[in-house]
């Protein structure tokens, strides 16, 4: 993690300090400086539009009942992109764009995808979706009871909560005349 962040703090500012050295002894110090400001407005632009376009892609994914990980990933690394290009300097604007072209971007998520290992809960190592199927911790459901039917409750519930009733109920008012008015006194 060290070394992560010593080139994060260290290296990157020093390459972006040459590179506007560079650049400005070039171009002048105004140009450098609207250069800058160009690569940051229209990076912005282009992650909104992206970032739109990846949306959809989620939203046909999900529709059609596929998980749409490749997407995900993707959008988390337009926000990085968005990032990269807002941050001042011409390398991280170079990397913003990198990432923010649709290709390199596809490429670089499956890449991503392939390191991540995702792995899926056994029976009785944790919570599993649904209200019977699993236990917690302690070997109870989910929801602290030890029989699979979520709706039975058991001894020990009963005991100390007592009885549970669920219904409606309408305040009827003893003030009030036949016709609904009340009265005032």
């Amino acid at each position: 993690m060290f070394p992560i962040l010593l080139f994060l703090f260290i290296v990157v500012p020093i390459v972006e300090i040459a590179l506007f050295v560079q650049v400005g002894g070039f171009l002048g110090m105004w140009p450098t400086i609207g250069l800058v400001l160009l690569t940051a407005i229209v990076g912005a632009s282009l992650v909104r539009s992206q970032g739109i376009a990846t949306l959809m892609s989620v939203q046909n994914r999900l529709q059609q009942g596929e998980l749409p990980a490749q997407q995900i990933v993707e959008g988390v690394m337009l926000a990085v992109s968005g990032v990269l290009l807002l941050t001042p300097g011409f390398m991280t604007d170079a990397l913003g764009m990198m990432v923010l072209l649709p290709a390199p971007r596809a490429m670089l998520a499956k890449q991503l995808m392939s390191r991540v290992k995702v792995q899926g809960m056994a029976s009785g190592s944790g919570f599993s979706a649904g209200f019977g199927g699993g236990q917690g911790f302690d070997g109870q459901s989910p929801f602290g009871q030890h029989d699979t039917d979520p709706f039975k409750k058991s001894s020990r519930d009963q005991d100390q909560n007592g009885d549970v009733f669920d219904g409606e109920f309408e305040r009827k008012d003893k003030q009030k005349d036949d016709d609904d008015t009340p009265r005032l006194r």
